[in-house]
Parts: structure tokens; sequence; C-alpha cells
């Protein structure tokens, strides 16, 4: 395929992907097309699709690449469809969320002592929305499960991997 061709196919795969399409996908499917080709195909598909700044763009979340509308078009988007944001949460489970991603892999007694309250109701609402998942058992008395964030947090929340996540550092200068 020339360059033109394989952007088109790129824009293709990735708008019918329901998942965050990673480039060892893309080159398993195009595996007729050299390596090279195929990243350098998708740098400057990437680069085109964003800088015509559209409604849509593409973004690199969760270790691939998905279509999504704009940030700063959400709350049009929302209006239209007329649903309330799925993703609301309680305070406990936003609570324990940022725990297990500061600190993942953590159990629930961890949890427990950094909130200083029981968590386990808010550890099954996050699970229920798979936005966590269980990483294995700590090796200590009575081996307790560890839980760390998932695929679908770091999509949910528009992140490429969890480097992106704000520092400690940033909230304690918010807090003052």
């Amino acid at each position: 395929m020339n360059l033109e061709e394989l952007k088109k196919t790129l824009e293709a795969l990735i708008f019918v992907s329901e998942e965050p399409l990673t480039l060892k996908q893309i080159k398993d499917i195009l595996q007729d097309e050299d390596s090279d080709h195929i990243e350098f195909a998708l740098k400057e598909f990437i680069f085109e699709f964003n800088g015509r700044d559209g409604g849509l763009e593409i973004r690199e979340l969760a270790g691939g690449y998905r279509m999504s509308t704009r940030p700063e078009l959400h709350e049009t988007i929302r209006a239209f469809l007329k649903t309330l944001p799925s993703a609301r949460l309680s305070l406990a489970a936003l609570e324990t969320l940022a725990v297990i991603a500061y600190k993942q892999p953590v159990t629930i007694p961890e949890i427990m002592e950094i909130r200083g309250t029981r968590s386990t109701s808010a550890i099954k609402t996050l699970l229920d929305r798979r936005l966590i998942t269980a990483k294995g058992r700590k090796e200590c008395v009575g081996r307790p499960m560890m839980y760390g964030t998932s695929k679908d947090f770091l999509i949910q929340f528009g992140l490429k991997d969890l480097t992106e996540l704000p520092s400690i550092e940033d909230f304690e200068d918010l807090v003052g």
C-alpha cells in the first residue's frame, strides 16, 4: 500500500475498534506491510487527523489508539445524548480509587489504614465498574487480595498509562 492508502486503512481500523487498538494489533492485521512503514503512516495519520482540529481526535489510551470526541465538546455531546455521566462515583469510591491508583498493588487493610475507614463497598463498586482488578495475593499472614487499576480505568480517565497521573506534589500545591 502507498502511504495514503495505509493512512485510510489505519483510520478505518481505529474507527471500528471497540477497544484501543495497539500497534502490535495493527501490525498483525497488516502483516504484509513493512513494520517501519506502518509506524510512520500511523504517526503521519495521527498528526494530520488531530491537526485538523475537528470534533474528533486520535488519542493514545491504555497502550493503544482510539478515536474520541475532543474533551471541550463532552458537555455538548452529553446534552445531545441526554445522559448523565455514567461514571459518577461516591466520594468513598473516588478516594478508594485514588489510593489504589497511587499505591498499587494494595490490599483492603492497607486502603483502610490510609483512608481511616472501611472500603469494602467502594471496592465492590470499583470492581463492578471494572475500574480496578485483582492483582494477586500478598505474601503475608492471611494472604489478602491485592488490587490495582485496570485498562478500563485508563480508558475512562483518558490516560495513556499511569505515569500521566498527577503527582502527589501537584495535589499538595492545590491544597496550599
